[in-house]
């Protein structure tokens, strides 16, 4: 049944089923999240060296989601959503059936391509689906639904982690399980939806975006920062437990829930280039913070405080959305993965060895990012549009690609 994603109608619309899909990917993946680290170093034993080419070989399928535009040529961009939902879910299931050095290897690398594909398809759809006058806004509530997921996995584990005396993998087992149950109904209960615009089944890159790819490179080594060391070190330097580091997530989530709708808004009033301005002086801030910090309580607020900030990555999104040919958005989404994971595959090993000797030295170079992440932005239109995607570039209408 196919269905199109402008004329959608009732409860079943492309923009339910995206904070549907959200839901169901951080149930999955939030679950992955939470135990990781302690997994990792309580029961396989990681140091830094380790837990760095772990996330490393997370980010491997990351750099390769060009290859998405491949696959859509055999599936709708819709269907390989759902496949790439499942894809985690089977892979955070396994992860504490193979509680080894190279067990945890293989079960990230399955979670991570399900993961990097849904995110690609993902960004897509969102971007061909959603009006652009109204996509910031859409975007934060659906970070609201996914912090919502989040929230309901990281209560659980919370509350029953003691209670229940549960172990690793009945909890990444659960966690998996769950995300596969409900892209299987959702299977069923959606149908396909059409794109309001054809998209080209070949890869994009073009020199008009390179504000934009400029901004996504900086994206993913920064974001490494907090994903991979910001967590890391709550566990190795202020030995946060499991319950510990759940409460953290719910309270990010709770954040996430209550203002990532009005950060959307506030996108969608004061433009991109303020909020992207806002953001990085923040994580600036925060970054130059950590490598000084001392008190675990000064510790949590700074990571709740660096999780705040991700809600503003909207900006990102509609500032593209803004400048697109809009049947570029399908394969820049892979391209952009793939220029996001570039530094992504580099940096957890590299600065995983740096952890070792200066652990501080880490969150000083994130600090760095943050400064030339917050020039690149100063490039970005107060009024960003198709032919004028960068100041001191003259407003003009862009020539048709050649097929």
């Amino acid at each position: 049944m196919k269905a199109s994603a402008v004329s959608a109608r009732s409860w079943r619309t492309p923009f339910v089923l995206l904070m549907l899909m959200a839901a169901a990917n951080q149930l999955g993946f939030a679950s992955w999240n939470n135990l990781l680290n302690n997994f990792a170093i309580n029961e396989v034993g990681f140091t830094g060296r380790e837990i760095g080419i772990a996330q490393s070989i997370r980010e491997i399928p990351g750099f390769l989601a060009f290859t998405a535009i491949f696959v859509l040529l055999i599936m709708r961009e819709q269907t390989m959503a759902f496949l790439a939902l499942a894809f985690l879910g089977v892979g955070v299931a396994m992860t504490g059936f193979l509680p080894t050095i190279y067990g945890l290897y293989f079960s990230t690398i399955i979670m991570s391509i399900g993961f990097h594909y849904y995110e690609t398809a993902n960004q897509s759809l969102s971007l061909q689906w959603l009006p652009k006058d109204k996509a910031p806004a859409m975007m934060g509530r659906i970070l609201a639904v996914a912090a919502t997921a989040q929230l309901v996995a990281y209560g659980v584990i919370f509350i029953t982690w003691k209670t229940m005396h549960l172990s690793y993998e009945t909890v990444f087992l659960i966690g998996g399980s769950m995300t596969i149950i409900m892209i299987a109904v959702l299977w069923f209960l959606f149908p396909q939806f059409e794109a309001p615009n054809p998209q080209r089944k070949k890869l994009v890159l073009r020199q008009r975006y390179w504000l934009y790819y400029a901004l996504t490179f900086m994206g993913g080594a920064r974001r490494q920062i907090f994903t991979v060391f910001a967590g890391f070190m709550m566990v190795e330097k202020f030995g946060y437990r499991v319950d510990e580091i759940a409460a953290l997530f719910f309270i990010n989530c709770l954040f996430n829930m209550i203002f990532a709708p009005q950060i959307g808004k506030f996108i969608g009033r004061f433009g991109e280039r303020r909020m992207m301005g806002i953001e990085y002086v923040g994580l600036f801030i925060i970054f130059t913070s950590y490598a000084f910090v001392s008190s675990p309580w000064m510790a949590a607020a700074l990571y709740v405080a660096d999780n705040a900030f991700f809600a503003m990555a909207i900006a990102m999104k509609t500032y593209f959305q803004k400048i697109a040919d809009p049947a570029d958005i399908a394969p820049t989404a892979g391209v952009a993965f793939t220029i996001n994971h570039i530094a992504a595959i580099v940096i957890p090993a590299a600065f995983g060895l740096i952890w070792l000797i200066n652990p501080a030295a880490v969150f000083l170079l994130g600090s760095c990012m943050a400064i030339i992440s917050f020039i690149l932005s100063r490039f970005v239109p107060r009024h960003p549009e198709e032919g004028h995607e960068w100041v001191g570039k003259a407003p003009s209408v862009p020539q048709p690609a050649a097929e």
